[in-house]
């Protein structure tokens, strides 16, 4: 059985892995995992992940459903090149460092953003309250900030010269905002020289493939409405929302 990957493209954490992996010619099999229709809490997911989320690793009988185990598994399995994740155990610190930040900050931050401008207004039928937004637009910018200043510094790349999975979690994790229509690279020169390093590591066929869903939000509210899951978010999005 060929390994599998079970995604939705609309997640951060599924970008990254699905980057990854086409990136560094893993072979895998893409299972699509549509969140907006609810086939996370289906009886045959279920048997495959019992935390229900995504992004999901089948390997065999073998199963992962968190992202950064996902991305050091395929890491050590098909033995990707040393700049991902170094051998050096400092720069391998490093990007551990990054890797263990970012799920409480950036990643949430931006998430927040996400759900603020794209989903609410059309899901709840009302504007998210003003001193609500600028609270998340200002966490927002306390991440962009201390990627740039802390982890970026004056590098190419998070840990130096070369890309590694700190620098395509970042990227993908920032792109997330973006797809809002925040400008989250204005006035941020360095940032934005480094998003178009990534880009190029990268490749920009495989940048635009994966987040050609991302761009093109405006249908995923629709989609959560004719599915049946806005009653299930409900509880959710008033909790951000009040």
């Amino acid at each position: 059985m060929p390994l599998e990957l079970f995604l939705d493209l609309f997640s951060q954490p599924c970008r990254s892995v699905f980057m990854f992996a086409k990136k560094n010619n893993i072979p895998f099999e893409f299972k699509k995992i549509d969140l907006a229709a609810g086939q996370q809490y289906g009886e045959e997911f279920g048997k495959i992940s019992i935390l229900r989320k995504v992004p999901v690793l089948r390997d065999g009988d073998f199963v992962l459903a968190e992202s950064i185990a996902i991305l050091n598994y395929l890491v050590e399995k098909f033995r990707t090149p040393d700049h991902w994740y170094p051998a050096d155990l400092k720069k391998r610190s490093c990007v551990n460092e990054y890797l263990c930040w970012q799920h409480t900050a950036i990643r949430s931050h931006g998430s927040k953003v996400f759900w603020f401008r794209a989903m609410i207004p059309i899901l709840l039928g009302a504007e998210v309250p003003k001193e609500k937004m600028d609270s998340a637009m200002e966490d927002l910018n306390t991440s962009l900030k201390l990627i740039e200043e802390k982890f970026l510094q004056d590098r190419s790349f998070i840990v130096g010269d070369q890309i590694s999975l700190a620098d395509l979690v970042a990227f993908v994790e920032i792109m997330q905002p973006v797809g809002t229509g925040v400008d989250v690279f204005k006035d941020r020169p360095k940032l934005s020289a480094w998003s178009e390093r990534v880009k190029e590591e990268m490749g920009v066929a495989l940048v635009d493939e994966a987040h050609s869903a991302i761009m093109n939000v405006q249908s995923l509210p629709q989609s959560f409405k004719d599915n049946g899951m806005l009653e299930l978010l409900k509880p959710k999005l008033q909790k951000m929302f009040n």
